[in-house]
Parts: structure tokens; sequence; C-alpha cells
């Protein structure tokens, strides 16, 4: 893998998930002062997930090759126009800010695990590990920082201020996703429909373990802020609270990465579905933290690379 290529890449990863790192809290910040209040704010943020689980597998199962950088610099596009939209029409009816939320975080969902995939593709198979822990640590840094990063831009400038960002970081990512050079899928060609849909039920205990931790982690990002000034405490205190939680999350996957953990990527070849835990042992990290694009050099048979807020964003 050519030196600058990485670095073009890692520009791309860091542009395109700050923010998705911002979002939530920066809706909550976005109608703090606002008719609705801290409600209307989690009714944003829910909004916003909705989209990212919406739009991952619709948009993550049609991305293919030569393609592939296109698609994922168009629904970044897109999603950085409802960024910039969304403080422009604060002022505008719920319903109206809502489906902003919601095309904010459904057209770019696909971009996380597409971000992934080119990745394995810009190395050889053996630095594919080494490649996608230092993809790992960048995205524990940006969700280590991106809760201070929103509280001091809508406390100290204004409460649109991180979505305004977030739409620039966006539209920055898409263009640079055209710069990427292209680089051919490696492994034989997909499964048949169905037989993939049968490797996508495979992994159930993944979605149900990243199901409970996103939700967990949700309620802690929309409610703490509204938590905080109902116990008279400084709002502000929700940037470095938030900033702990990520940080602890980055401790708690170092620990679990230290563990010898059953199955390798080479045992997860073709007619060989993973299932239960080798569904994420390809990546040697536990299943809080599987993503499909982690094991698409070893499982030809893996889902379609798509976005999840539990493995792009906090525990990769």
């Amino acid at each position: 893998m050519v030196k600058g290529e990485f670095i073009l890449w890692m520009l791309v990863s860091l542009t395109s998930r700050t923010p998705v790192a911002m979002a939530p809290l920066a809706l909550v910040f976005l109608t703090r002062h606002g008719a609705g209040g801290y409600t209307a704010g989690a009714a944003l943020g829910s909004a916003y997930v909705l989209g990212e689980v919406a739009g991952a597998p619709l948009l993550g199962a049609r991305l293919h090759g030569s393609r592939m950088r296109r698609q994922l610099a168009v629904g970044l596009a897109v999603g950085a126009c409802a960024f910039v939209a969304l403080p422009l029409a604060r002022s505008a009816p719920l319903p109206v800010l809502t489906v902003l939320a919601f095309l904010a975080g459904a057209a770019p969902a696909g971009c996380p695990g597409g971000a992934r995939v080119l990745l394995t593709r810009m190395v050889q198979d053996t630095a594919v590990s080494r490649a996608l822990s230092m993809e790992a640590t960048l995205t524990q840094i940006i969700w280590a920082a991106s809760p201070g990063l929103v509280v001091l831009l809508a406390l100290q400038v204004d409460a649109g201020a991180p979505l305004l960002l977030g739409g620039v970081l966006a539209g920055t990512a898409a263009l640079l996703l055209l710069r990427l050079p292209e680089h051919p899928a490696a492994g034989p060609a997909g499964r048949p429909g169905t037989a993939a849909f049968r490797v996508l039920l495979s992994a159930w205990p993944v979605y149900l373990t990243s199901a409970a931790a996103m939700t967990m982690l949700a309620t802690a990002e929309l409610v703490l802020p509204a938590l905080l000034e109902d116990r008279q405490v400084a709002v502000g205190w929700a940037g470095p609270l938030l900033a702990g939680f990520a940080l602890a999350g980055a401790a708690g996957a170092l620990c679990y990465g230290m563990r010898s953990w059953p199955g390798s990527a080479t045992a997860c070849g073709p007619g060989r579905a993973p299932r239960g835990p080798r569904a994420w042992s390809c990546s040697r990290s536990p299943p809080a933290a599987w993503d499909s694009s982690r094991c698409c050099r070893a499982c030809p048979a893996s889902p379609p690379a798509s976005s999840s807020r539990a493995s792009s964003s906090r525990a990769s």
C-alpha cells in the first residue's frame, strides 16, 4: 500500500466519521433553547439514528465494484446538505426537522462499512489486521473528542455550529473519496441472495449484543444534557463525561483485544458461514465490535458493508 493512499484514506475516515459522532449531541443542543427543548432534540436524535438503521442495509447492500466510491460520495454529499439545512431551518416545524435529521443519518449510512472495504482492498492480506487496528484507533479518538467539540461550539459559538461543521466535514469527505484510487475486490464473487440472507441471519447474536450496547449509549448521549441541567450541574460537563465514556469503551476494547479469541480468519472460508462467536472471530475482536467489512477478505460470504454505530463508531 502506498503511504499517500493510506493518509488520504485516513482523512476520508476522519472527515466522514466526525459528523456521525457529533450528530446526536449536536441535535440536542440545537433545540435546547427552542420551543421543544430537550424533548425535540431527543426526537431529532432518534430520527437521525433511525435513518442510519434504515440506510445502512439498504445502501450498504448496493455498494459494488468501481461504483463504490461514487456511491459513497453521493451519500456523503446528500448528508452534508441535510446537516447544513438543520441549523438554517431550526425555526421550521418539528416534522420538517425530523425529516432532515432522518436524511442526515440515512444518506451516508453506508460510508463507515464502505470505507473499511476500501481500506482492506488497499493493503495486502497480511496487513489487514494492522490496518484495521489503526483504523479502530482513529475511530476511538474521534468518538472521544467529538462530545467536547460539540459542547464547545454549541456553548461558545452557536447552537447550530456543530451541525454546520458536520456538513462541511461530510462535504469534504465526499470530495476526498473521489480522489482515492480504485482497487479491485479480492476473492470470489458473493453468494446468491438466499445464501447471503442466511449468512446475515446467522450473525443474530451479534445484532442483539450491538443493539443492547447502543441502546445504553444512545440513552446516555441524548439524556445526559437534560439530566445535568435538572441536577443544576453545568451542561458543559456533558462533553467531558461523554468523552470519558468513549475512552472507557476504548479501554474495554483494548482489554478484550488482549484475550485470545476462538477461530481465525482462515477458518471462515467459502462454504463456512460464520455462526455465533465465529461471526466475529475473523477480526479477533469482541462481538459488540463486529463488522462485516472486517471479514471481507477472509469471508467472501460475509454480509455487505454497511454502517453500524456499534461497530463503525465506538467499539471497532
